[in-house]
């Protein structure tokens, strides 16, 4: 399966710092960007949508998990390496896990709870520890 080719402008997307007793919710991207990488769930907002209905949707689709919403933990911005990839602005958003086990969609190929600061041996976005830090501190 090919990945669509990245948008020629920056794209607003959202993600869910998900707590559930004490640790977090971490995925792997199945594809691009970052495929192999274990990050936040999360994704594109739609028009017309609010920040808050988008990360909740977005954690749905891709987890199947229902969160309560807590606030805004940052902001990430991804640039395009030369020549290839997307330019993304991440608002990634602190959230108490509500209910459901993940099931995860054709984006994501695994998710661990992991205790925040246990993430020694997996391969992370740039700056995720910072946004779990910053995600935690508004629990």
């Amino acid at each position: 399966m090919n990945d669509p080719a990245p948008p020629r402008h920056p794209q607003l997307a959202v993600s869910a710092a998900i707590f559930r007793q004490g640790k977090i919710l971490l995925v792997r991207r199945a594809r691009s960007p970052a495929r192999g990488v274990y990050t936040l769930p999360g994704g594109r907002v739609e028009f017309g949508e609010s920040l808050h209905e988008a990360v909740a949707r977005e954690v749905l689709e891709e987890t199947g998990l229902r969160i309560a919403v807590i606030g805004l933990a940052g902001w990430r911005e991804v640039l395009p390496p030369a020549g290839s990839g997307g330019h993304y602005v991440i608002l990634p958003f602190a959230a108490h896990w509500e209910e459901g086990e993940p099931r995860l969609n054709h984006e994501l190929d695994d998710a661990q709870w992991r205790v925040p600061t246990a993430l020694d041996g997996l391969q992370l976005t740039d700056g995720l520890p910072e946004v779990i830090a910053a995600a935690r501190a508004l629990l």
